[in-house]
């Protein structure tokens, strides 16, 4: 496909006045929705009184941003957009890279290769920081992604109570370690088996139910299970949660506690460091996330995930075909949340320490949106939504010198959402169905080929 440019002067003068009035529009309704929330903040002196303070800088940068943004959007964004789905209407077979055609091998070597390129850079206690926030937690994310998006993208049941699963996994390591004093590889795939039983559960009530109304029960379902976690204080000691964890090891051969014995560093003569358990931490969801993945791959090419693909573009139809849509969906149900489960399982091994406050209904909705944003069905897709979503977020932790601009007084973490807010429209503006634009499909007949995104129906794989 040809190399398509585009400027305001090709479709005349006119269009050049309309973004501009358009931007100034934009400005005048960011000025006021955002005059009250960014331009006046309100704090407590020493005397505990309260204090209005003016930031009509930063006001400035949020209208001068919107301003700017709607200009360029209705200036080139959209007819660039408007020429590139007009070209896609005629498919041209284009000759793919070597990087593209081997992604998922090269991504592979790269995370493998990730935290002792982190030692070597930062040193074993330095590249703590990286291994854990910028290796551990946004794997933790892609393998919850994957796992909703056997729900959402593949079987397009929108689920809006995700967590709860992650929260089954949680717990149930978390009470069954320290009650029966369980290993970590006997309970992670009792955890898994647990989730699975409580999506069979989930699913049962929503056979009849499909769209908004699926949504709501799902949503309804989360919420139970967070409260359940709350007021059950005899078990799950409520909001003060599960604290003493207990650590894996690998495979009971090493441990990482201090005092034991078999310790990895005592083992292998090396200096005392947390760096090691989080390496071995970063491979183990590493594995557990590509775990996730293969048997994605190949559910999706057998008849349960063709099943899966029948329902999510029409049940009706699906039905006429002789397909069980009730078999179809609680597979699909219990699956995605066997790895939300999994995923849990992991977390509280991470953290040491779980609580009902993790298992809000954000986090649902997070996961949600990478599945969204990265194209539902597309596992690659979805991994680089993450990587965006969750390594951008903690890269905002880290811009501290916005402070030097904004003031001591600015937090990053409390504008996070409002920028990746912006983000999200921007790329749904931008590419509606995801970051992956393509498809495959799982049956042809003599070659496979990716089918472009305009040939697929709006919000499906």
């Amino acid at each position: 496909m040809s190399n398509i440019s585009y400027s305001p002067e090709s479709a005349g003068g006119n269009l050049t006045a309309r973004a501009l009035r358009e931007g100034i529009f934009a400005g005048i309704v960011a000025l006021g929705l955002f005059v009250l929330f960014v331009g006046l903040e309100t704090t407590q002196n020493i005397r505990n009184e309260l204090v209005l303070n003016q930031r009509w800088g930063l006001l400035a940068i949020f209208v001068a941003v919107a301003a700017v943004g709607r200009f360029l959007t209705v200036a080139y964004i959209r007819p660039w957009m408007d020429a590139r789905k007009a070209a896609a209407k005629a498919p041209v077979e284009a000759d793919e890279s070597f990087f593209k055609r081997n992604f998922s091998k090269i991504a592979i070597v790269a995370l493998l290769i990730y935290p002792p390129l982190m030692v070597m850079l930062f040193g074993v206690q330095g590249s703590l920081k990286w291994v854990d926030n910028f290796g551990i937690q946004i794997l933790i994310y892609v393998m919850l992604a994957w796992g909703l998006n056997i729900v959402v993208g593949l079987a397009g049941l929108l689920d809006l109570g995700y967590v709860a699963f992650y929260a089954v996994g949680a717990y149930s390591y978390a009470l069954l370690s320290q009650y029966f004093g369980l290993s970590f590889w006997v309970l992670l795939p009792l955890a898994g088996i647990l989730a699975a039983f409580w999506g069979m559960i989930l699913g049962f009530p929503v056979l009849r139910l499909k769209g908004d109304y699926l949504a709501i029960v799902t949503l309804a379902f989360g919420e139970i299970i967070r409260l359940v976690l709350i007021n059950w204080t005899e078990v799950t000691r409520g909001t003060f949660g599960v604290s003493g964890i207990p650590k894996a090891s690998v495979f009971g051969i090493w441990s990482f506690d201090v005092g034991a014995p078999n310790n990895f560093a005592k083992v292998f003569e090396l200096p005392m460091s947390s760096a090691y358990y989080k390496i071995f931490l970063f491979y183990l969801i590493l594995a557990l996330a590509l775990l996730t993945a293969y048997v994605t791959i190949r559910l999706r090419r057998m008849p349960i995930g063709r099943a899966w693909e029948a329902l999510r573009e029409d049940e009706i139809a699906c039905r006429s075909l002789g397909i069980n849509t009730v078999t179809t969906k609680l597979t699909a149900f219990s699956i995605g949340a066997m790895f939300g489960g999994f995923a849990g399982s992991f977390f509280a091994v991470r953290q040491g320490f779980v609580s009902p406050e993790s298992f809000v209904f954000l986090e649902s909705a997070i996961i949600l949106a990478i599945v969204v944003l990265g194209g539902m069905g597309s596992l690659v897709g979805i991994a680089v939504a993450a990587v965006v979503m969750v390594g951008g977020t903690e890269l905002l932790r880290e811009m501290t010198f916005l402070k030097a601009i904004f003031g001591p007084d600015f937090t990053p973490e409390l504008y996070r959402m409002l920028i990746f807010g912006l983000a999200m429209v921007i790329v749904m503006v931008w590419k509606p169905r995801g970051f992956v634009g393509s498809r495959e499909p799982t049956a042809f007949l003599k070659e496979r080929k990716a089918v472009s995104g305009s040939f697929t129906k709006e919000g499906h794989g």
